[in-house]
């Protein structure tokens, strides 16, 4: 087992990081990464800027990586998705070498010759990681442990809102009036002239709007709905001047700003239960029967969820609410707590007790949760690392203090116990300041 490598799924942020630690502990890493690049989730939000500063964007096992090949860590600012990939991520990447394999997707992971149900010597046997490449075929990988980093930017949670997707939205996407992806700052001028529904709460969603209301001031023909399940708009625009991240701060300022300037129109309460199709526009029809005017695009923008298909023959232990870790999930509740309430957190949290080696990490391992900080999954890598290399010490040690941020959203979804998802700091970065996403990683890791 001692030479088989540790398997990290997805190769973000968090798992580039995971990777390093690994190195320095003397264990051999093996990355795999769905997209053909480094951090493919991150290079569908480049045109974001962070709010997070550059400081608490680096890993420290990262950093000592790269500097073997004299990288000098910025030191100041908030980075755009795209300076993250190009200064940070790619080069750490690149440093990692052929420990890092893309375009290979992970279609399974179990436990070599044992199914779900085999419980006899199923500790002692190493996981099977099972992935396609670009063609297709499939091969499968023997690993000593496993770290999914998988991330769940590709899991959008639906417009609908109770969980679902709202009648007709699927064939809404399938016609492409319906998207869950933030729009760049192209996409939102040629939008010029139509109306624009923007359904979601979050970071993702106030850059939206604040894209689409410079639209509206330059062409006062465009039209923008801008949609919260909340019934009332309570903390939607955060902390402002109060705000510790001045970046996050001036978000909800410019989007509380173009409300005020009737750039955009804001409605509460609307929870989509129908989207019908009218030609090649959509109507969004709430559970209290009110409908909104056809629009031309929906952008539902209302949080992410984790993929836990390929974990099917695992046995996990994660709270039947957020859908992480059971030990993690009293400290992540959002309904209790914002990015700067979450206390750190390492490999005791993050385990599975039945199925030893395998660990959730980085935004997947915080379920539904909106929560998470780059930060936190960087000392969730390095406490699973010391773990798997057997220092037990190291791993139970804290060696995180998070910055006193307040609160990513007010104080959870207290206000409205029907939201789910919509607010958060996101995955991997905290949320932007101009055109907007969610490393909410996203991400292939």
């Amino acid at each position: 087992m001692t030479e088989l490598p540790v398997v990290v799924i997805g190769g973000g942020p968090q798992g580039l990081a995971a990777a390093a630690h690994l190195l320095e502990r003397g264990l051999e890493p093996l990355v795999v990464e769905s997209g053909d690049g480094p951090a493919a989730a991150v290079a569908e939000w480049a045109h974001v800027r962070t709010f997070s500063p550059w400081p608490e964007l680096v890993d420290a096992a990262a950093a000592r990586l790269l500097e073997r090949a004299d990288w000098t860590a910025p030191s100041a600012g908030y980075p755009t998705g795209r300076e993250w990939l190009d200064t940070y991520l790619t080069p750490l990447a690149e440093a990692l070498g052929d420990r890092v394999r893309y375009c290979t997707q992970v279609v399974g992971v179990s436990r070599r010759g044992h199914d779900r149900v085999v419980s006899a010597g199923r500790e002692h046997e190493p996981f099977v990681v099972h992935v396609t490449d670009h063609l297709g075929h499939e091969s499968r990988l023997v690993a000593r442990a496993v770290i999914d980093a998988s991330g769940t930017w590709y899991q959008p949670n639906p417009a609908g809102a109770d969980g679902l997707p709202a009648i007709g939205e699927r064939q809404a996407v399938a016609a492409g009036v319906v998207s869950y992806v933030p729009p760049t700052r192209e996409q939102s001028a040629g939008w010029a002239g139509l109306h624009i529904v923007i359904v979601g709460s979050g970071h993702s969603a106030m850059t939206a709007v604040i894209d689409l209301a410079e639209v509206a001031r330059r062409d006062p023909s465009t039209r923008v709905t801008w949609v919260l399940r909340r019934g009332a708009v309570g903390d939607t625009f955060g902390g402002g001047e109060s705000d510790a991240l001045p970046q996050r701060g001036a978000l909800g300022k410019r989007a509380h700003a173009a409300v005020q300037a009737e750039l955009v129109t804001l409605l509460t309460g609307f929870r989509t239960e129908h989207i019908e199709l009218t030609g090649d526009r959509a109507v969004l029809i709430a559970e209290d029967e009110r409908s909104l005017p056809a629009a031309d695009h929906v952008v539902a923008l209302t949080g992410f969820r984790p993929d836990l298909s390929f974990l099917s023959e695992m046995r996990l232990e994660l709270d039947p609410v957020l859908q992480a870790p059971s030990k993690l999930a009293p400290e992540i509740d959002p309904n209790v707590h914002s990015c700067g309430s979450v206390p750190p957190h390492g490999a005791a949290e993050l385990a599975h007790p039945a199925e030893p080696g395998l660990y959730l990490v980085g935004m997947k391992s915080y379920g539904r949760a909106p929560t998470f900080l780059a930060l936190t999954g960087y000392e969730q890598v390095r406490s699973v690392a010391a773990a798997l290399a057997g220092d037990h010490d190291a791993a139970g040690k804290v060696e995180l203090v998070l910055p006193e941020t307040g609160v990513c959203s007010g104080t959870g979804l207290a206000e409205d116990a029907g939201v789910t998802g919509e607010g958060g700091c996101g995955a991997g970065v905290a949320t932007p300041s101009a055109p907007l996403s969610v490393s909410l990683n996203p991400i292939g890791g």
